[in-house]
């Protein structure tokens, strides 16, 4: 599959979504990493290891950002060479104080991998992103297994 689009619906205002998704301490805190950009159009982003240790796992470049409404950026692994997949972040107002947040990850034709990888990454972030922002807690979702099997 060259796209995949998750939805989810968070009790929060849009700009605490777009602050969760583009400061690297409030993304470290549900994500586990950081995002690193000024995030504007035309400008590098980088999702750094949440250990401190500034090392990339993600890059690209900034494609359109409408805060705090729309953000498109690309999306590749440093050591990929081939055209990077694309991740758009759409924030909708749904009901009173309720957003749409919509993530679509497309052409991921280049990168397998890539595609195998987020089908399962983005659930857990985007889970653990609602979980912080209606609850104020989160998980590290990528060491805690499921407990009853």
């Amino acid at each position: 599959m060259s796209q995949f689009v998750y939805v989810t619906y968070i009790y929060a205002p849009p700009q605490q979504v777009w602050d969760a998704i583009t400061k690297p301490e409030f993304a470290r805190r549900y994500w586990m990493h950081y995002n690193v950009s000024d995030w504007k159009p035309g400008s590098r982003w980088e999702h750094r290891h949440g250990d401190d240790s500034g090392k990339v796992l993600i890059e690209g470049a900034v494609v359109e950002a409408d805060p705090p409404r729309r953000l498109v950026m690309t999306w590749t692994r440093p050591d990929h060479s081939k055209e990077p997949s694309r991740v758009t972040f759409d924030i909708v107002d749904y009901a009173p104080g309720l957003i749409c947040l919509t993530v679509t990850h497309d052409r991921l034709e280049n990168d397998p991998a890539m595609a195998s990888s987020i089908s399962g990454g983005w659930p857990k972030v985007l889970s653990n992103l609602k979980s912080l922002l209606e609850t104020g807690r989160t998980e590290n979702i990528w060491l805690t297994k499921n407990k009853e099997g």
